[in-house]
């Protein structure tokens, strides 16, 4: 998501002309048999920004709490150690990629029996990555680097470049990411090879101060509220998304420092592989953990085809330049600023990363 956009008055032309949410997708058919019924957990966190101790201490309360109620996957949000905003504090919620973070993840799976996952920004080979870690009983782990960082995102971390399919005791599973699960490509690598999707988001709105009525309050909020049973439909599988809810502050980016009182927007949800949602926490909800029953492996029937460009729904022009452009500006900001600070911090020497288009 973002700290600033096109005007309202143009967001408001492009949502009454319907372009902001994604026409009608082609239907394809198919068969596959499911495999047996799996509780699954999704957990929606009020974290603090960039606390990274209390965090964690929430995220492995509301861990055990899922496993109260018999979750053998537990799926933790996107940046769940710290969350995500444009802020001086975000270089410190940087965490070794087998540091605290992990070490949770690991601890809590082996002490559910279950498999246990959350992204968090993880230092490695002398680069910050937003990785999804996923954790099993064994005390083995798995990773997926999210592709693109998303606006501001941009400032504290590099993409990855791995396909996001994790082979699991459970069979493969696909990992995405926010605004992975708003790309095309994202789909496209992961159709046919994964039986479930597991991941989340820190999807953040507008200003606090915009009125509810707010056009790209509304679209924003429709485009997350959307997204998750939409993927579900395209690949024909269960999609656990775990996201986050509650105010922060952050800075406004780019331009002046000026504060950024913002929240994020909830909708923390489990969808079956037809696209129904089993499960669901809004922004409104708060913190809390969602379970239900899932069959992993794609469902007979028709879906959504995958659309023939980069963004899933119809992202207006505006829009994308905007990410395009913040894209750019933010990994400038990481090469002056983060990461210096994270060489002296982890006193490990750099690799060499393509710089982000």
């Amino acid at each position: 998501m973002k700290s600033s956009a096109i005007s309202r008055r143009r967001f408001a032309g492009l949502v009454s002309s319907g372009l902001t949410v994604g026409g009608r997708a082609a239907l394809e058919n198919a068969a596959y048999a499911s495999t047996p019924p799996l509780r699954v957990a999704a957990i929606q966190m009020t974290a603090e920004l960039a606390n990274v101790e209390v965090n964690l201490l929430k995220a492995e309360r509301l861990t055990r709490l899922a496993f109260q109620r018999g979750a053998r996957w537990v799926v933790l949000p996107e940046f769940f150690s710290s969350a995500m905003a444009f802020h001086p504090d975000m270089t410190k919620a940087v965490e070794a990629d087998d540091g605290r973070p992990t070490e949770l993840l690991r601890k809590l799976a082996r002490e559910g029996n279950a498999v246990v996952g959350g992204s968090f920004l993880a230092w490695r080979n002398g680069n910050a990555y937003n990785s999804f870690v996923l954790a099993l009983p064994n005390g083995e782990t798995l990773r997926h680097d999210k592709d693109y960082p998303s606006y501001w995102e941009a400032c504290y971390y590099v993409g990855g470049s791995d396909d996001g399919v994790l082979s699991t005791p459970d069979g493969k599973v696909g990992v995405a990411l926010c605004f992975e699960f708003v790309r095309s490509r994202t789909a496209a690598r992961l159709k046919g090879k994964v039986g479930m999707v597991v991941g989340g988001s820190c999807w953040w709105g507008v200003d606090d101060s915009a009125p509810a009525n707010d056009p790209m309050r509304k679209w924003l909020l429709g485009l997350l509220k959307e997204t998750p049973g939409r993927f579900a439909r395209m690949l024909g599988v269960p999609v656990v998304h775990a996201s986050h809810a509650g105010r922060f502050v952050g800075r406004l980016w780019p331009g002046k420092p000026d504060a950024f009182p913002s929240s994020y927007m909830g909708e923390t949800q489990i969808i079956n592989g037809e696209g129904k949602i089993l499960a669901r926490l809004s922004q409104r909800d708060g913190e809390g953990v969602i379970t239900a029953d899932v069959a992993p492996g794609e469902v007979h029937g028709r879906r959504l085809g995958i659309p023939d460009r980069f963004w899933i729904p119809e992202m207006p022009a505006e829009e994308h330049r905007l990410w395009e452009t913040q894209l750019k500006s933010g990994h400038e900001y990481y090469l002056a600023n983060t990461l210096p600070e994270l060489k002296k911090r982890f006193n490990r020497p750099a690799v060499p990363h393509e710089k982000q288009k």
